[in-house]
């Protein structure tokens, strides 16, 4: 069901059709934004977690094409004191007190981002950048190892690809410093687990890492 927060940002919450609801989930998207593979996630993982899952869109009142280069474009413009506001609003959205967060991609590096807050009990980020790509930095744009110093850095999983040029293994080797749990597929190009469609996709892996991410999200 789609929702707009608060603050005006477009939502997809999906609640389990079946059985218990154990916590609420809120997915950063990938630079894509909302669209029906998030529609489809947030309601998969709602039935198979047993969580309230609610997707977030990271360029709420843009009219952005689906191509990349414009949306790559748009990143520096995106606040961080903006955008994890509005993840701590699909955390509100959900109804539960405990509430995790999962990202992949640009949202993905947002789940760095939000390591300091207390709101977020276990986070998982897919392929988020460790550092911010150079045509995305601007004043608004923080760096992910700055917030992961500050924040609670053992609460997050990061999975990551051995051939992604977004997370080199030097940046991998900073990133696990901080006390980041990291998991790393080496055959594994950048988003190779969230969407089937992408050449880049490696079902093995992407199941693997699902059930990681699931069990990361357990331990509470």
């Amino acid at each position: 069901m789609r929702i707009i927060l608060p603050s005006g940002t477009p939502a997809e919450v999906a609640r389990p059709t079946a059985g218990p609801t154990t916590c609420g989930l809120v997915i950063a998207p990938d630079i894509f934004g909302l669209r029906p593979l998030y529609d489809e996630m947030v309601q998969r993982l709602a039935d198979e977690w047993h969580m309230v899952v609610c997707a977030v869109e990271p360029f709420p009142g843009r009219d952005l094409p689906a191509d990349i280069e414009p949306r790559i474009a748009a990143v520096p413009q995106i606040s961080d004191v903006t955008h994890l506001r509005d993840l701590l609003e699909g955390a509100d959205a959900t109804e539960c007190d405990t509430v995790n967060l999962l990202g992949y991609c640009l949202g993905g590096m947002y789940c760095h981002k939000a390591s300091p807050s207390d709101r977020f009990e276990r986070i998982v980020s897919f392929y988020g950048m460790i550092r911010v790509p150079q045509a995305w930095r601007s004043a608004t744009q923080g760096e992910p190892l700055d917030y992961l110093a500050t924040g609670h850095a053992d609460r997050v999983l990061a999975i990551v690809g051995g051939c992604d040029h977004y997370t080199p293994s030097a940046d991998v080797e900073v990133l696990e410093a901080t006390g980041v749990t990291v998991v790393r597929y080496p055959e594994a190009e950048h988003g190779f687990a969230h969407d089937a469609a992408r050449p880049a996709h490696r079902p093995d892996d992407a199941a693997d890492a699902y059930q990681r991410a699931f069990n990361w999200l357990s331990e509470l």
